[in-house]
């Protein structure tokens, strides 16, 4: 494990956490200025295992995104339709691809749910939406497109590069890199795999009408199959699955561990320029989603720090799980940060990674404050990240 002394509240924090609440477990791992300074884990995890990190998936498929549009073959504010002809149907001609990647363009899901397996393999899903009328006029609406932003990002990605999303990001990211970021196990990775826990901490109960903005965007009236192919609706054990660690849907298939979300966000500006880096974390819509009645923040896929959930400085950008996992980017702090617990656990003001996020940026001001001396951990060797 490494911890830079400067840091080492981090640390603290982290094994406060571990022994106020029996049974925590977590990792945590911290690079500033593309330098590892944290990269620790406490409990049943070790640095090296991987999970579910659910919808932190979104931050590899933007990425992916921001290649097209780096290459001149994506223009995000070009209309769906220019690359997606059938797309226009039931008055969508004028909807644009940001306004679509942002969780603005009324297509949440379908009445009734689908079986998982479309959402495995998408194409034909993608297919079903198209033909669908908005749930919603005009482009500044929005609601957390939980599962089927995934599917948008993924028919694009074939129209426009003849493969598959997961394809480009395992071959011009996450491969060049070395990162422990998956869209795709391999099955020779599935010993490092822990599988998703239920909550220590409880959950909120609450009605979800299946037939509502939130209801149809989590498919919810028709759930996935487990391992036995029966149906459920536990959510938490979706990760859990190997069909879906294998298949990998960009909205909810990553797997990773905590260096492997830093990883990611460290080596993002040698993936993708600082134009494309602007185009695709400058904040596009703000306010409250009309499905979960919270408030919101979003980029192209990307999510932005507000108020309730305020992991960073403006420029942050980055994408939680629905286990609480989180990977994000800080450009004004230098940060690049993981973070990725064992149970799931709720994320936003006042919760564990809130607790994390706003001591890693008062660490950084303080060591700034000092002169910024030479960076000392206790494993020198790892202090950058693999690049292989």
């Amino acid at each position: 494990m490494t911890v830079a002394s400067a840091f080492e509240p981090l640390e603290d924090l982290l094994q406060g956490f571990a022994e106020a609440t029996p049974g925590y477990s977590g990792q945590l791992c911290v690079m500033l200025h593309g330098n590892v300074i944290v990269d620790v884990s406490v409990g049943d995890l070790t640095t090296d295992q991987l999970t579910g990190v659910y919808s932190c998936s979104k931050g590899a498929a933007a990425a992916v995104i921001g290649m097209l549009f780096q290459s001149g073959d994506l223009d995000l504010e070009a209309p769906v339709a220019k690359y997606w002809p059938e797309f226009a149907a039931e008055g969508k001609e004028r909807l644009t691809v940001q306004e679509l990647l942002s969780h603005r363009a009324g297509l949440m899901g379908i009445d009734g749910g689908v079986p998982m397996g479309e959402y495995l393999d998408s194409e034909n899903l993608a297919q079903r939406l198209t033909a669908l009328p908005r749930m919603w006029k005009g482009n500044t609406l929005f609601a957390y497109h939980a599962l089927t932003v995934g599917v948008f990002a993924e028919e694009l990605v074939r129209r426009i590069a003849g493969v598959s999303l997961q394809h480009l990001y395992e071959q011009e990211i996450r491969s060049v890199h070395g990162l422990d970021f998956y869209l795709g196990l391999p099955e020779s990775q599935e010993e490092r795999f822990a599988p998703v826990r239920p909550p220590l901490d409880g959950w909120p109960e609450s009605f979800v009408d299946p037939f509502g903005f939130q209801g149809v965007g989590l498919n919810s009236a028709t759930g996935f199959l487990d391992d036995n192919g029966q149906q459920s609706f536990d959510f938490f054990t979706v990760p859990n699955l190997r069909i879906i660690r294998e298949k990998a849907p960009a909205s909810v298939g990553g797997v990773a561990n905590a260096r492997g979300l830093a990883g990611f966000y460290a080596t993002l500006g040698k993936t993708l320029n600082a134009e494309t880096l602007q185009e695709i974390t400058t904040l596009t819509v703000a306010g409250t989603d009309i499905s979960s009645g919270e408030s919101g923040a979003f980029a192209t896929l990307f999510t932005k720090p507000r108020p309730e959930d305020n992991f960073g400085s403006w420029r942050a950008f980055g994408h939680a799980g629905f286990n609480g996992a989180r990977g994000y980017s800080d450009p004004l702090y230098g940060l690049a940060v993981g973070y990725v617990p064992l149970h799931a656990e709720l994320s936003g003001e006042g919760t564990r990674s809130d607790r994390i996020f706003k001591l890693a940026r008062q660490l950084v001001l303080n060591y700034a404050a000092t002169g910024q001396p030479e960076l000392r951990t206790n494993e020198p060797s790892s202090s950058t990240p693999k690049d292989s």
